[in-house]
Formats: C-alpha cells, structure tokens, sequence
C-alpha cells in the first residue's frame, strides 16, 4: 500500500460479491491522483472479500481490510479514517451509485482549504435518479433547509459521497454508529466551528443489483440529532466537545423517558 497517496478511498462494503469489480475498475479507470483504497468490511468472509482480494494482485492501490470496531457501515467508515494514511479521504459507496470522476474534482477542493468537499444531488446541475421516494424526499428536504437556514455550505448534507480533510475528522471524532450519518454529523461539526464547506454537482444512480441496506426508520433519529445541531456555532474545537457533550446527554435523557 503506497504510504504517500494524496487520498485514501474508504469504501464500507456489506456482502456485494462480484458486484464490487466492476465499482474498482471505475476507481481505477477514473482517479488521476495518486490513491491509495481501502474496502472494508465487518468480516472476512463477507461475499466482497475474495472479489476485492483477487483485484487487488492486479492493482495493489485497493486492499481489502477488516473493520474491527464493530458491525454496520457506520463503525467501517470510521475504522477506514483510523487507518487510512493520506491527509484527504474520499467516501465512497460500495454499489456505484457514485461518480468515480469526480474524486479528483473533490479532493481538489479539500487541497484548497475546505474541511469537506461534497458531491451534491440538489444543488444546480445535480440529480438522483432511481432513489425511493420516501428517501429521496427527506434527504432532498434536509439537504436544501440546512443550505438554505444553517448555512452549511452545501445542497446536500446527508449525502455519503465527500472528501474530508483527515486532520479535522480525526480531532472533531467520529460519534456516528448507525448506518451512514457520519456524512450529516461531519458537515454539523464544519458548521459549528465555521470551517469552509465546498459542493460540486453530481448524478446519483440507485443500485441495479444486490439490495440496499439503508434502514429510514431505524437511522431517522440519528440523522435528526445532527440536523438540529447544525445550527448555530462554536467557537472552537473545545467548545464543541462541551456542547455535543451536552446535547448527548439531552438526547440520552429523551430516550430514556420515552422508554
């Protein structure tokens, strides 16, 4: 694995199979920048592993790694920043619903100086084709009122697909556990502490096979959470800790009396 790649490329995979190859080809065929990508999944007998293990003795750029935090896409996007080793990520999805040409483009912007670089379905020149409806309308919903009321620097909050600076995800911390918040909770912390957020259109494709494990009901709450706690602002890291502290313990108190 090449130790001086100018971006690390997470991908949480959850038993794709032979559908993985075609999404690192794309990889392959489209990043120009130096990269290094790391696939990773709960266990080593996941369907993705030997796809990506065959893969990756043709082009040693992709290496599959085990995610040791824990089950779900949430603990292996966080354990991809723990072991990634260049200063800007890209994630990335697993079931090429993502433009792989626009990897350069984002990372780009994150070379520049933004915190987070986003690929955006709803600001102009975006599109999400295929996504359910439900789904789609509530991320459309909160991707346009935290642009246009939090001020957060993109059209589309919730979407996974972005390039962070490795630096500051790694001194806000990552306390997302379920599903695919990390995206939401990483662009409430930016906007907390004022740090730039950049967006380029993208098209968004749902999947044409295996089946999407996005739990709406289930992960609601959470993305509800960091919504909220987009607004306003802190004025430093510290600040910030003192604050999600406090809102941790509002929700926790929240829960347990609606148990």
């Amino acid at each position: 694995m090449n130790s001086s790649a100018r971006v690390s490329i997470i991908i949480p995979a959850y038993n794709e199979g032979s559908a993985i190859t075609p999404v690192l080809e794309r990889l392959a065929d489209s990043v120009k920048s130096d990269f290094e990508c790391l696939v990773v999944v709960d266990f080593p007998d996941d369907t993705t592993s030997n796809p990506v293990e065959a893969y990756s003795k043709l082009d040693p750029r992709f290496k599959l790694v085990v995610n040791t935090l824990g089950r779900g896409p949430a603990k292996a996007i966080k354990y991809g920043f723990n072991v990634c080793k260049a200063p800007i990520a890209v994630v990335t999805m697993a079931d090429g619903s993502d433009d792989p040409q626009q990897v350069d483009e984002l990372i780009r912007l994150v070379d520049r100086g933004v915190a987070i670089a986003a690929a955006s379905r709803y600001m102009a020149g975006g599109q999400q084709v295929g996504a359910p409806a439900i789904k789609g309308l509530l991320s459309k919903i909160a991707g346009k009122s935290l642009h246009t009321f939090a001020r957060v620097g993109t059209h589309d909050a919730t979407n996974s697909y972005k390039a962070y600076s490795v630096e500051f995800v790694r001194r806000v911390g990552i306390d997302s556990g379920t599903g695919f918040v990390l995206g939401l909770e990483m662009i409430a912390k930016a906007k907390q502490l004022r740090l730039p957020v950049a967006e380029v259109p993208t098209i968004w494709l749902e999947r044409e096979v295996g089946e999407s494990n996005f739990r709406v009901a289930k992960w609601l709450p959470h993305y509800l959470f960091w919504y909220f706690f987009a607004f306003g602002h802190s004025s430093s890291y510290e600040k910030l800790a003192t604050k999600k502290t406090k809102w941790f313990r509002i929700k926790n108190r929240l829960i347990k009396e609606n148990k």
